[in-house]
């Protein structure tokens, strides 16, 4: 019998050792850190930034290539650099508010590890990149007196999580342009005179954890969390698979060249809906109404707190829909780029109407007490320069900006979550929360 398998056993031992033999770079890592700790520099200051490139737990040997691009879109710079006990460094500098993106390189054979490096100028003196349109007001006011003719009908259906200490809700209404609206809420059991959080949620084609609202329910929350899209919140993966790559695919830029059929128009007003529900809401305390969000979620958090005067306080974190127009000044926009992701805007047309979607507009009519707003430098997806003008453009007097120099758009953000929970906390006991 042992006979017959030792053809097999031979091939698979020199297999075996073949594979053994050959170099593995399986863990090649690429790290970048800027020279301060904050990744914060005065104008005209240079940024020195150290790249360390790993292959396990030894130095990389060989260069590093890499390039510098202000506001993470027009390169100004690049080079190759020689590793040097796997590490090399790289200098920049800019003499006006924004920010530098770094992008190291390192490649073994056909493969390439990329790293990232960031830094700020000024942050406090990052505006928009272009003029509001002047009919803003007007073309946001119009629709939300049209949305007001259209009742809201709004249905709710109560759900036994077998959870005794909390009620679930699913929340259906009636939304722009014979839409829906779907929702799910949660209380804590029996609840009134509570603080209210809408919750908002990040960019894709999915349905609603419950545990999104249940976690702050428990926490004496008066929780609404809003599907982003006209779909019901709880079906099959596979339901919203086929969404994805059906009707719902590239959302984002369906409709982008004309302001009265973008995508946007139907999510923003729901966000305004959404909070209107929550004002009429015989257990909330009248008090606080917070919203948040990341990413999407968090782009919708910021327009919610200019669209609708009752938001008391915003948390967002690398919000997207920052500063369409980016183009204009040589800076990368912020998700989804409406206006294209090439080096220049696909056309003007489409620059100008991103301009109506866009949050920084909306931040500058907020009239919430209190906002916090984080930003990574090294964030490709939600450009950092776009979040911070949004930030700038608050009018709100307890506000405070979390600039996370390692962190991308999906990774690395403690920094703000730390300050989260704690906002959290103190928002619930109706507290202006301590910058």
């Amino acid at each position: 019998m042992s006979c017959r398998h030792r053809p097999l056993q031979l091939g698979l031992s020199l297999a075996l050792l073949l594979v053994a033999c050959m170099p593995s770079h399986a863990q090649i890592k690429v790290a970048v850190t800027p020279d301060h700790e904050t990744g914060i520099y005065e104008l005209g200051e240079t940024v020195t930034w150290t790249i360390r490139v790993t292959d396990g737990d030894q130095p990389a040997t060989g260069d590093v290539n890499w390039f510098v691009r202000r506001g993470g879109l027009v390169q100004v710079s690049q080079g190759t650099a020689p590793l040097v006990d796997g590490t090399a460094t790289v200098e920049a500098t800019r003499d006006d508010p924004g920010a530098l993106l770094l992008s190291a390189r390192y490649n073994v054979g056909d493969e390439r590890t990329e790293g990232l490096g960031g830094a700020v100028y000024a942050p406090d003196q990052i505006t928009a990149s272009a003029d509001e349109p002047a009919d803003f007001d007007e073309f946001w006011q119009g629709k939300i007196a049209a949305l007001a003719a259209i009742p809201p009908n709004p249905q709710l259906t109560l759900v036994d999580l077998g959870e005794p200490e909390i009620e679930y809700y699913k929340l259906e209404m009636d939304g722009w342009n014979g839409s829906k609206i779907y929702a799910q809420l949660a209380k804590p059991k029996g609840g009134t005179n509570l603080p209210a959080m809408v919750v908002y949620q990040w960019a894709g084609v999915y349905g609603l954890n419950r545990d999104w609202v249940t976690g702050l329910a428990k926490n004496g929350w008066l929780a609404l969390n809003v599907m982003a899209h006209d779909l019901p919140i709880d079906q099959p993966s596979e339901f919203y698979k086929a969404q994805d790559e059906g009707p719902l695919r590239g959302y984002p830029t369906q409709g982008r060249d004309d302001r009265e059929t973008s995508y946007f128009l139907r999510m923003y007003l729901a966000v305004y809906r959404t909070l209107d529900y929550m004002t009429t809401r015989p257990d909330w305390n009248q008090e606080t109404l917070a919203v948040q969000g990341s990413s999407q979620g968090g782009g919708q958090s910021l327009i919610a707190a200019g669209i609708h005067p009752r938001v008391t306080a915003l948390l967002a974190n690398v919000p997207a829909m920052c500063d369409h127009a980016g183009h204009l000044v040589g800076r990368a926009p912020g998700w989804p780029r409406l206006a294209g992701w090439g080096q220049e805007p696909d056309n003007d047309q489409v620059v100008e109407v991103g301009k109506y979607f866009d949050a920084v507009y909306f931040a500058r009519r907020a009239k919430a007490q209190s906002a916090l707003v984080s930003a990574g430098l090294i964030d490709i997806t939600c450009s950092p320069e776009g979040v911070i003008a949004a930030f700038n453009a608050l009018p709100v007097p307890n506000k405070e900006l979390v600039l996370m120099p390692l962190a991308g758009h999906n990774g690395g953000q403690d920094a703000y979550y730390q300050r989260h929970g704690s906002w959290l906390w103190q928002l619930r006991e109706g507290r202006v929360p301590e910058r």
